[in-house]
């Protein structure tokens, strides 16, 4: 998948280290977005299950696994992303939150998986937006329904909306970074960056059918953030 190959190609060391407080910033409830879908999927799999669960795009502070980790001790986790930089950041999370025994790390794409590998549930948090144009989207959601059982929950957040569609939101997110002390010229910079370094769906309608498409019913929006948004849906 080149659209793949380029997005990850962004995540340099640079980026990969600045990638959590900048996330932070540009995303107004990120932890809470995470332990939400921590929480849903323990929920819809039952306590004290023995689930094991695909992250997709699981570089940077991996999150997706140790928020669900804490509520569900024998959750076991196979990780996968193509940036190394992003994946040697996970790698340390989950060492130091005591889950390197039961996280496989697969460096790479969805195709780099095992053929006969199958979950019960997976994630796909930060990456659909980064990911250009329909085709290379409907590739990565097809090729996680793949790998689920049929019911398996699947959690996908991003952003949506074209982001020069709103110009609100755009300025309040602006104001937001000023809020934490970044100036006329950086915030400039910034919402240079974002209206030409990623490519999100254009509206909630879009990824729902998007994951209509891909082999997934009943989307429920969870979380909301200015151009953000957090589903939980189902293998069909």
């Amino acid at each position: 998948m080149q659209g793949n190959a380029d997005s990850a190609a962004k995540f340099d060391p640079s980026r990969a280290a600045e990638y959590e407080q900048q996330s932070r910033v540009a995303l107004a409830g990120y932890d809470a977005c995470h332990e939400l879908a921590a929480c849903l999927l323990s929920a819809a799999l039952g306590e004290e299950s023995a689930a094991h669960l695909l992250v997709v795009g699981a570089g940077g502070p991996a999150q997706e696994i140790t928020k669900s980790a804490k509520l569900q001790p024998s959750w076991r986790y196979t990780a996968v992303d193509p940036s190394q930089p992003m994946l040697d950041i996970a790698r340390a999370c989950i060492h130091e939150a005591g889950l390197a025994n039961r996280t496989q790390v697969v460096p790479g794409h969805m195709e780099n998986l095992e053929e006969e590998a199958v979950f019960d549930a997976a994630t796909l948090i930060g990456v659909l937006h980064h990911l250009p144009g329909e085709t290379t989207k409907l590739e990565i959601l097809k090729a996680i329904a793949k790998h689920l059982k049929p019911g398996a929950p699947f959690i996908v957040a991003g952003n949506h909306y074209a982001y020069a569609s709103q110009p609100l939101l755009l300025a309040a997110w602006g104001e937001r970074w000023r809020m934490q002390g970044a100036t006329h010229d950086e915030i400039q910079a910034k919402l240079g960056k974002i209206l030409q370094g990623a490519d999100p769906p254009h509206s909630e309608e879009a990824i729902f059918k998007l994951l209509e498409l891909a082999g997934f019913v009943s989307p429920l929006r969870f979380f909301s953030s200015l151009f953000w948004g957090a589903w939980i849906c189902y293998r069909a």
